[in-house]
């Protein structure tokens, strides 16, 4: 006897709300990343510090990756349709994925450029670096605040802040630099500085690609192989074997399963009481919110096979 289920429990009112609100924010963060990049360009022009233009180049990418971000949650809100039957959850995995791969190009970037200032430093007019500087790290930290408390749970919008922390860590370096070419009149610390910042953007950034390539490549989520929630199913009373199972995750926050479960011929519960057990415990214990389960009592062919070696011709 085989009985179907197909469970599905995501807060679809709250959850968009929280999406509009998010793109608000990311409005914002989009302006206010423009100006600073309009600033720095001007300022960097006038003061003849290159340390000032390669920092706005690196804004301009935070605007294009803010873009990205906030694109890809405005496909995230749009609802599942016959051929998308999942709707656009991938389309922030996607952005996260981009905007990793511009940020270890940046990095690069700012590591040639870096070592080109290094072996031959130019005069710069540390007061005007010095004042824009201030002003780009007050707008990082505004918007750094805008996003604050988002990051958790979505990779796409850990990505787009990534890009602002490596961003506001330039102003600082910026700033620094400013202050010890005013003082000291010591060139090379613009160079060494930026280093530094690159080493820090591609650390973050290295990260965030990896996790978005995990999920792109339809693995399992980090805390929920298929072997150990099998093990975790099978120390339920109710159940006797788990088969045929997938877990994938659509993005960073939402996760899936499908699988096979064989019961206990003399199990005194009913098929829907089983299923609940089943569920709940998938989505306190492994965050898996969306399962479709076929219940049996008479294993399939596929028992003993865990995993379903689907083999593509």
């Amino acid at each position: 006897m085989h009985n179907h289920s197909h469970q599905h429990h995501h807060e679809e009112g709250h959850a968009h709300n929280h999406q509009t609100h998010l793109q608000k924010k990311f409005k914002i963060a989009v302006v206010v990343t423009f100006l600073v990049f309009l600033g720095e360009l001007i300022g960097g022009i006038w003061s003849g510090s290159l340390a000032l233009l390669s920092d706005a180049a690196h804004v301009m990418s935070d605007v294009l990756s803010l873009l990205i971000s906030w694109f890809a949650i405005y496909l995230s809100t749009r609802p599942a349709t016959a051929s998308r039957t999942f709707g656009y959850h991938r389309a922030e995995v996607f952005a996260a994925f981009l905007n990793g791969v511009s940020l270890i190009a940046i990095s690069g970037w700012i590591f040639y450029k870096a070592y080109q200032r290094y072996i031959s430093p130019v005069d710069i007019r540390g007061t005007g670096m010095l004042v824009v500087a201030c002003l780009g790290f007050i707008a990082n930290l505004f918007i750094l605040w805008q996003l604050h408390g988002e990051s958790h749970g979505n990779l796409n919008v850990r990505s787009a802040v990534l890009h602002v922390i490596g961003d506001t860590l330039s102003s600082v370096a910026v700033v620094i630099g400013g202050v010890i070419i005013l003082w000291k009149g010591w060139y090379p610390i613009d160079a060494i500085l930026s280093f530094l910042i690159g080493g820090i953007i591609l650390f973050g950034a290295i990260n965030v690609t990896r996790e978005a390539v995990h999920i792109l490549l339809e693995n399992s989520p980090r805390n929920a192989d298929a072997h150990t929630v099998a093990k975790h199913l099978c120390d339920l009373d109710t159940v006797k074997d788990v088969h045929d199972m997938h877990i994938w995750s659509l993005c960073s926050n939402y996760s899936a399963l499908s699988a096979h479960v064989v019961i206990h011929e003399n199990t005194p519960l009913p098929h829907d009481e089983i299923l609940k057990q089943i569920n709940t415990e998938l989505q306190q214990r492994f965050g898996i919110n969306h399962t479709t389960l076929q219940l049996e009592q008479v294993a399939c062919t596929q028992a003993g096979n865990l995993l379903c070696n689907a083999q593509h011709s």
